[in-house]
């Protein structure tokens, strides 16, 4: 039987695939690092996908709380990590706050885990 490693996607033996255009700096890696901790939470995923579902946003704490069957605290908290990872926006006019989607921030993303 043979040992040796699998090739299933067909590529030579010697390349292999690559993350974006090389190899990420230390600044970069602790941003991406952060900011897919930050959607590695349930709650967190769940309250992008109503705001992506809506349009990206803008949406209020209260459209959101009541969409996500979460309480007020609960979205906020999830809102403020969002937003401290770049991930999403925060919008004030006059005393209504909303949030929504910072798109450059996953079209980064997505481009890091293009594989070429």
């Amino acid at each position: 039987m043979d040992s040796s490693p699998s090739n299933a996607d067909n590529t030579p033996d010697g390349q292999c695939c690559s993350l974006s255009s090389g190899p990420l700096s230390q600044s970069d890696s602790l941003r991406f690092s952060q900011q897919f901790k930050v959607l590695a939470d349930p709650a967190r995923l769940r309250l992008l996908s109503i705001l992506c579902d809506e349009g990206c946003g803008p949406m209020s704490v209260t459209q959101l709380t009541e969409l996500s069957g979460l309480s007020q605290p609960t979205v906020s908290h999830h809102l403020g990590k969002l937003r401290e990872s770049g991930l999403l926006i925060k919008q004030q006019s006059g005393r209504t706050v909303t949030h929504r989607v910072q798109k450059e921030a996953f079209s980064t993303l997505r481009q890091l885990l293009s594989f070429d």
